[in-house]
Parts: structure tokens; sequence; C-alpha cells
């Protein structure tokens, strides 16, 4: 019967695709063990440069931060990798049209503000002016909170964080996500803008563990050498730490690596986050996740927090492969 040589190519065939139906029906095999979103991607020169990264260090997708007159090279990249990039968009907001170029961001695609990084006080009249229109827009707004200089003459960034209690309740309608060093540093009671990046044990009833558990519209961005610092700090604090807050914490990497695996200049050549060079911060930090919580709070850190956040759509489609 297997005679004729349509019959038996035909049969081979059938032998092959059954050798590997396993594999096709497992669906698609992933780094750490599912899909994860980075919310804190700073988008890169070229089409592919964002991608390449990913690649190299299991991502699946990403939230791109950018200033909103980049919005053709985002569209253009949405349109290479379909269902792959979101888009958070950010403005000099010192300036008087500012609100003006946000709102035009939002209605080209933009899920939110941010990152935000200005030399402005975190409670001063330009951020309470972001704080507003985010909130009237219901989208998340991104800030960079940093009291202690990286290199001289740097300067502050959204300072007065030890006051910004004030700030989540001025604005209950808006969903802040905080970020980098006085965010991270003040994870620690005994925290007094003193270093970029303390170390040592952790000091339980540190304001951001704090306001993190009284404020409903404040999350944590999880990314760069900041985030990674606090969580690696005392491995007991972090479990507690991550298991009581899975809600509200959001993976994001705010890595400078080019290829995902430590490559090129990591964290911008920033000489107080030395630990991270030649390492991919969104490696380590997933690495980290991973070690200290269960799969259901790591997925929910990596995956659904920043979706349901930002209200992200589609990005679920490349990732089921």
């Amino acid at each position: 019967m297997l005679n004729n040589p349509l019959t038996r190519r035909q049969a081979l065939a059938a032998t092959i695709a059954a050798a590997f139906l396993p594999e096709l029906e497992a669906g698609p095999t992933w780094l750490w063990g599912g899909p994860v979103v980075d919310c804190h991607f700073h988008l890169r020169q070229g089409l592919d440069a964002n991608y390449v990264h990913m690649e190299g260090c299991g991502v699946t997708n990403a939230l791109l931060l950018s200033r909103a007159n980049a919005a053709d090279q985002v569209h253009e990249m949405q349109a290479k990798y379909p269902g792959t990039f979101a888009w958070s968009a950010s403005t000099d907001i010192t300036k008087p049209d500012a609100e003006e170029i946000l709102k035009a961001a939002l209605k080209q695609g933009a899920l939110g503000f941010g990152e935000l990084k200005f030399h402005v006080a975190a409670d001063g009249p330009e951020l309470r002016r972001m704080y507003a229109l985010a909130g009237e827009m219901s989208v998340p707004i991104l800030v960079h909170f940093q009291e202690v200089d990286h290199f001289a003459g740097e300067g502050k960034w959204s300072s007065g964080f030890a006051h910004f209690e004030t700030m989540l309740k001025a604005y209950p309608k808006t969903k802040f996500v905080g970020h980098a060093d006085a965010f991270w540093a003040n994870v620690s009671a005994d925290y007094h803008d003193d270093a970029a990046y303390p170390t040592g044990p952790i000091k339980r009833g540190g304001i951001t563990d704090k306001l993190l558990s009284d404020y409903p519209n404040l999350f944590g961005d999880l990314s760069a050498n900041s985030g990674n610092n606090a969580l690696s700090r005392d491995a007991e604090f972090t479990r507690d730490f991550l298991k009581r807050h899975q809600n509200k914490l959001i993976f994001g990497s705010d890595c400078s690596c080019t290829d995902g695996k430590g490559g090129g200049i990591s964290q911008n050549n920033n000489p107080t986050a030395a630990r991270m060079a030649g390492k991919c911060v969104a490696r380590e930090t997933l690495t980290l996740l991973k070690q200290s919580t269960d799969p259901g709070t790591f997925r929910k850190m990596t995956w659904e927090n920043g979706h349901r956040v930002w209200g992200i759509p589609d990005m679920v489609r490349r990732a089921q492969g």
C-alpha cells in the first residue's frame, strides 16, 4: 500500500508532523516561564534596537517611553512588530504648551505620561499641572524622583519625595507610578537623602512602603539600578515586600545595555551604578523577582499589573505566539 511514492511521502510527512506536535501544542518557549512586558523601556535609535534588547533578555513586550514628538517612530515600530509595543509620552513640562502636547500624544496612541524627569519640585506647579491632567485624562503618570547627584552638578529631579503624600491626597483620581533613587531608597525608614543607592539591611516602616500600603493610586516601577538595588539589599524584607504589594509593583528595566545580555554601556555609564556594569538590568531584576516570589505573584508584576495600570491593548497577541 505504501509502494505509491506519493503515499510514502504523505506517510513520512505525517510521521514528522506527529513528532513535532507535542512541541507545537505546548506553545512558545519563554525564558521566564511566561510573557513579560517591560514597562520602562526608553525609545532607542533605529526601528530594531529595542527589539534586539528584548529578544536578548527574554522580554516579549514593552511600553516605550519617548518624547511626544517621536510618535512617527513609535508608529513605525508598532507596524513592523505588531502587538509588541505600547507607548507613553513626555514633553518639557516647564513649557506653557505642555498640556496640549501631551493631549495630542494621547490622541496619537500614547497610553500615559512619562517618564517625567525635570529639575522641578515634586509638589511644584509644573508637576501639579501634569498630575491634574493625568487625572482628567484617566492615564497614569510616571515620575522620576531623585535627591542625590550621580555626578557633580547633576541636580535634583522631582525633589521632595519625603513630602509626596500631600500630592497623593490632593490628586486621588491620578494614577502615580513612582520610579528612581529617592522612591526606592525610601523603602527603608532610615534613609535621609544621603546616598543615591544605599546598601545594607532595610529598616521597616519606610515612606515608600507606607505610601504603597495607604494609597490605592500609587504604584511602584521596579526598574533601573534603583529598583534592583532596593530588592537586593535584604532578601527577607524583599520577599515580604513583594508579597504585600504584589498588586502595586510593575516590572521595568530602564536598561541601557545593547543586547539584553549586558553588552555596551549599562545604566548610561552612571558611575554610582557600577554594580550593574556588564549586566542587563532586565535579566538581573527578573532573576530577583523569580527567586523572591511564587509564579502567580511573578506574573502579576511582570505582566498583569502593567496591562491593568496603563490599559495596554492587543499586546497578548505576540506573547501567545
